[in-house]
Order: structure tokens, then C-alpha cells, then sequence
């Protein structure tokens, strides 16, 4: 059953509700990227290679249509770097022009555009340069962001520089211990099957690299200082995965130190910035050995993470507590993966009460922009189903599910639950 609520908190004016997606989980063929490398080395670590992805870069009107349609006024997606720069210092007028284009596509039919500059993919002559952790890496970001500005003056207001930076420091720690683990001179790093897709992301397999994390700051701070002396009236700021670490009795010391370089740290880079991102599906307990798997027979999802839509206030709250009052928070990512599109509504009720508590309570949200506006590529997997509208993979066609059109319609009405709901119910458990 779909939960019930109240009335609902009335949004402010301006409040920004619709969905989110990123260039490479979506275009299709990004072939100058270090991901598409990745992807098609041979014995690979990643599951599934994300080839024509959704076919957005040719379908992106249709995408739009979809989303103004239903309701929404607003729209988060990515530029990509490889494409714009697919060789060190070639800047390709063509992709340039093809995201002006969306930017203004956007705009015409009603949506905010907010903007990333990169969503974890790199062109592969930046990673073979040593990626963050050439000395080069912040000027090089800073460049592309200077020549991001060309799309970004059609009409952007909101832009994010780096989606995830904690999500990217983690990544290359699992990397390096993989290669440490089954390098082979020939393939590069290998893994098994626990380490691809959704799964070689979990934040309690590996400490973030703090060499990355604290390059991913600096080209943070410059891109920037780039974008706001191009367009002082950017809004720019960074989105973080929130992991709602909670700790359990007498581990309060522990989840502190646990969480500050998976996440507070990145926070605290943001202090200065126009907004911050947040982006929480789930919750992370820590005792007082570190942290703890989810229970025996939880409900969880099709990426095997608890079903805990409280996740979503819990970040909000904590933070704006890290960042302080004076930084406007921005959703940038929320929502479940499961097949089950009725224990979504139900997920999402209950997330979005706890966003408008938190609201009511004085804390600046200006936005909600769920995960995912499509069915994608989850990075080694097309089985993770986030999206609101559902796309076949053969023929691409588009349909949007019951909860885009019920999602779509809060937004039109201006209104977001801010009752009790029901529990969450139901499995959504990955077989295998």
C-alpha cells in the first residue's frame, strides 16, 4: 500500500523538484572516457559495459519532453569532459554546441538546468597522466571548467563542479588494492564479482585515498574561482554521498573518526561555496569495532542497501550542521533501486517527510532532484533499476512508470508529504 500522509509542506517559491542522471550513465558510447576503457579492457573487473547506455546524447529532447510533461522544473545532468576534451588540449566545438544545446532544450520547456562537470568519468588522457594525482590535475579541471563556461552561459545558474568526490577517493583506493591484489602486467587491475557495479562502492570496503581527496579540493576550489570569475551570478557548489553514519551506543568516538575523511571532510571544503549537494539513499551503523553489516533478513535493494528512507532528513540535517546555515542545501540525488515501483512511492513518501521536517525545522533545502530520471547504467550493471521512467534496451523506448507521474504531479502541485507514513515494506533483494 502507498503510505499516507498529511496535507504536505507547501514549497517555497523557486523550490526545484525533478530528477537527476549523468552523461556516461545515460549517453551512450563515451569512447574518448577512462570508464569506456575500463569497461572494454580485457578481463575487466566491471560486469556489464555501459555501450549505447540510453542513447541520450541523441535522445535528450525526448528525456526533457518526458520530464516537463510530468510535471517537473527541473533537470540535473552532466557535461562530459571526454567528450568536450576527448584529447589533452583538442577542445571539440561539436560537443560544446551539442550541450548548449540541451542547456537551452532545458530551458525551453521549463526545466532548471543544474549542471555537473564531472560524474566520475575522466577523458582517459587525464588518467593517464596520473588522473587527480598529477600535480597537473587542478589546473587541468580548472581549464575544462573555463571552457564549461561556453555552456554554461546559455542559461545555467546552478552548477556542480565534482559529483561524489568521497565516492572518487574511495573508488581509487579499491583500485589500487585490487591491482595490489590480481595485478597482471598485461590487463591491469582485476577483481571478483564483489567488486563490480554498485557493490565495489561501498564505503565500508576500503579507506578513501587522502591523496586524491585532498586534489579533488583543490580542483574543486579552482574550478570555482574559474566559474565565478566567468559568471559571478553562478551558483556552484559540489555534491557528497551522505552516509548517515549512526552510531550504536558507546561508538559515538568512533563513527566520528570513521566518518570524517568518507564524508565530513568534503563537507567542510564546501563552507564557502553557494549551495551543496546531498545525496543519501541509506544508513551505515558503527559500533565500536567499526561498521556493521545490515541485519540478517532487512528489507533491502537491488544493490543489496538497506531500505532506510530516513536516510534523507538524517543528511540533510547533519549536513547543514557540518557546512552551517549560511550554505543552502540542494538534493542532488535520493531514490531506491527496485523493480517494484509501488515500494518506490513508498520509499520516496517517506524520504520526503523526513526532508520537510527538517525544512520546517529552519533548514535552507532549495531543491529535490531524485535519482534516477531513467533507468541506467550503474556502473557494471543495468539491473539496479533507479529510474522514474523506465527505458527498454533494444528499441529505447521511453515509459514513464506510476511514480514519475505521481512524483511529477507533487511537484506541479507545489506539495511534498510532511506526515507519518507507514513502514516501507517488501524485498527488493538482488538474487545472487
Amino acid at each position: 500500500m502507498t503510505p499516507s500522509t498529511g496535507p504536505g509542506l507547501a514549497l517555497p517559491e523557486g523550490f526545484l523538484m525533478g530528477a537527476s542522471t549523468s552523461a556516461h550513465q545515460i549517453e551512450g558510447n563515451n569512447v574518448s572516457s577512462d570508464w569506456w576503457a575500463i569497461e572494454n579492457r580485457p578481463g575487466t573487473f566491471v560486469a556489464e559495459r555501459s555501450g549505447d547506455a540510453a542513447d541520450s546524447f541523441h535522445r535528450w529532447p525526448e528525456d526533457m519532453d518526458l520530464l516537463s510533461g510530468l510535471g517537473f522544473n527541473a533537470y540535473r545532468f552532466g557535461i562530459e569532459w571526454a567528450r568536450i576534451e576527448p584529447e589533452r588540449g583538442r577542445v571539440s566545438r561539436a560537443a560544446v554546441e551539442h550541450y548548449r544545446a540541451m542547456v537551452l532544450g532545458a530551458l525551453e520547456r521549463g526545466l532548471t538546468p543544474v549542471v555537473t562537470l564531472h560524474h566520475f568519468t575522466s577523458p582517459r588522457w587525464f588518467s593517464e597522466l596520473g588522473g587527480w594525482t598529477s600535480p597537473e590535475s587542478a589546473e587541468l579541471f580548472a581549464r575544462y571548467a573555463s571552457t564549461a563556461l561556453e555552456v554554461l552561459g546559455a542559461g545555467v545558474r546552478h552548477v556542480a563542479t565534482i559529483n561524489e568526490p568521497n565516492m572518487i577517493a574511495l573508488m581509487h583506493s579499491i583500485v589500487r588494492r585490487t591491482a595490489r591484489q590480481t595485478a597482471d602486467a598485461s590487463d591491469g587491475p582485476k577483481a571478483g564479482p564483489e567488486h563490480t557495479g554498485a557493490a565495489a562502492l561501498d564505503p565500508a570496503t576500503a579507506e578513501p585515498d587522502a591523496e586524491v581527496g585532498q586534489a579533488l579540493i583543490r580542483a574543486h576550489r579552482a574550478a570555482f574561482a574559474v566559474l565565478k570569475a566567468g559568471d559571478p551570478e553562478l551558483q556552484v557548489g559540489w555534491t557528497v554521498a551522505n552516509q548517515v553514519h549512526q552510531a550504536e551506543p558507546g561508538a559515538e568516538e568512533v563513527a566520528a573518526a570513521y566518518a570524517w575523511p568518507r564524508e565530513d571532510v568534503f563537507l567542510e571544503a564546501a563552507r564557502e561555496d553557494d549551495w551543496i549537494g546531498v545525496q543519501a539513499y541509506t544508513r551505515h551503523r558503527i559500533g565500536r569495532e567499526g561498521p556493521i553489516p545490515v541485519p540478517r533478513g532487512a528489507a533491502t535493494t537491488l544493490t543489496g542497501w538497506e531500505i532506510y528512507p530516513e536516510a534523507l532528513g538524517e543528511a540533510v540535517r547533519h549536513t547543514a550542521e557540518v557546512v552551517g546555515p549560511h550554505v543552502p542545501v540542494l538534493v542532488t540525488e535520493n531514490g531506491i533501486a527496485t523493480a517494484d515501483d509501488e515500494q518506490r512511492i513508498g520509499y520516496v513518501t517517506a524520504a520526503l517527510a523526513g526532508l520537510a521536517a527538517a525544512m520546517r525545522d529552519g533548514i535552507d533545502v532549495r531543491g529535490y532532484l531524485h535519482w534516477s530520471a531513467l533507468d541506467n547504467y550503474e556502473w557494471g550493471s543495468y539491473r539496479p533499476t533507479f529510474g522514474l521512467i523506465a527505458v527498454d534496451p533494444d528499441t529505447f523506448a521511453r515509459t514513464p512508470k506510476p511514480s514519475a507521474r505521481w512524483l511529477g504531479a507533487m511537484a506541479r502541485a507545489g506539495r511534498i508529504p510532511d506526515g507519518t507514513p507507514t513502514a516501507v515494506t517488501g524485498d527488493a533483494r538482488c538474487a545472487g
